[in-house]
């Protein structure tokens, strides 16, 4: 898929909020609230397949947030929106700054030792308590590397479509 055709994984409705088809929402994008700006909306988790939001409105709720979504205003509208994810195009987001990535970028990089060992693609990556992990595939292994600059990730190259990482191969 090209950049241009991606899709970032942004929030997520989580509940219901009252009696007009209010929504509680999680958001992952930095601050939450700006999920608000980043519009369209691709509700659903297949490209293609997705239902296109525009004019989601909401507020902070208490430690949480809620919205409201165009047409959606009952409980019972809202009830079969409750586990769906919330994308976005990744074209709608602001470009990183220097040394910072999507993580929907990043995926699909292929990724080589500083020896020049080929570990295979990155699948997914994901957070822990200490440092995001990129989880690399080759077929048959899957290796979990702590996403760490400069320890073990010595550079990305987008437009190479490669990570280096100083990782022991057989580990």
């Amino acid at each position: 898929m090209t950049a241009a055709g991606r899709r970032v994984l942004i929030g997520r409705i989580v509940g219901l909020y009252g009696v007009q088809g209010w929504l509680k929402i999680e958001s992952w994008a930095e601050p939450r609230m700006r999920i608000f700006d980043y519009q369209p909306w691709l509700l659903g988790a297949a490209p293609g397949k997705e239902t296109q939001i525009t004019g989601a409105r909401g507020r902070v709720q208490g430690k949480g947030m809620v919205a409201h979504l165009p047409g959606v205003d009952d409980p019972e509208q809202a009830r079969a929106l409750i586990g769906i994810d919330i994308h976005v195009a990744r074209d709608r987001l602001p470009p990183p700054g220097k040394d910072e990535y999507y993580w929907v970028d990043l995926e699909g990089l292929e990724v080589v030792t500083t020896q020049d060992v080929k570990l295979g693609r990155i699948s997914h990556l994901f957070a822990t308590g200490a440092n995001d992990v990129v989880v690399v595939r080759d077929g048959t292994r899957e290796r979990l590397i702590p996403y760490v600059r400069g320890s073990c990730v010595r550079s990305v190259d987008l437009s190479a479509g490669r990570m280096v990482v100083d990782w022991d191969p057989e580990f």
